[in-house]
């Protein structure tokens, strides 16, 4: 098991470094909200890497784009995509080397069919990974019964083709998933 190096909340640069994300790179942030790992990402993947950062929201594609101006990088581009159907993403089949869910399938019901997508633009020797809740009373997070458990999470994977390769400790909130395609 590999061990985050954070006390509280998620750390995305470690969640990055575990990822395997080098330079060069094609990476997806599905459900990229305000673009904390879209930005990180296009830092890590350099010029000649590429990120797309996928959300339903126009605002939080606004975010992105508006950081990435910022900070100067070309490297992003912003897709508005529904992750719960076929093709949502709007990404081509097998694309991205990494592609990235965080915080995102407690909002849906729909996991298979994200997972699918996800499964969908990675590339054969690509990787999945998943940041998401640990189910909890506490006041922080997901309201109760939303948060998915790793447990869930895997299994559900498995019906959709894909193969854990690792599992940590995303903090004391999160947990982290690295998937391949079987």
């Amino acid at each position: 098991m590999i061990m985050l190096k954070t006390n509280k909340f998620v750390n995305p640069q470690e969640v990055i470094r575990i990822a395997g994300v080098k330079k060069g790179m094609k990476v997806t942030d599905f459900g990229c909200g305000s673009g904390t790992y879209s930005i990180l990402l296009a830092k890590t993947v350099g010029e000649k890497g590429r990120v797309y950062a996928v959300d339903v929201l126009p605002s939080a594609l606004e975010s992105v784009t508006s950081q990435a101006k910022l900070a100067g990088l070309l490297n992003v581009e912003t897709v508005r995509g529904n992750l719960e159907i076929p093709g949502g993403s709007k990404l081509e089949n097998e694309s991205c080397d990494l592609v990235l869910l965080s915080n995102i399938l407690f909002q849906s019901k729909k996991h298979i069919d994200i997972l699918k997508e996800a499964k969908r633009v990675c590339r054969k020797e690509g990787r999945i990974a998943i940041i998401d809740w640990i189910p909890s009373e506490a006041a922080l997070g997901p309201e109760q019964g939303r948060a998915v458990s790793q447990e869930t999470v895997t299994k559900e994977a498995r019906q959709v083709g894909l193969k854990l390769e690792k599992s940590f400790p995303a903090g004391t909130k999160h947990y982290g998933l690295i998937f391949s395609k079987s």
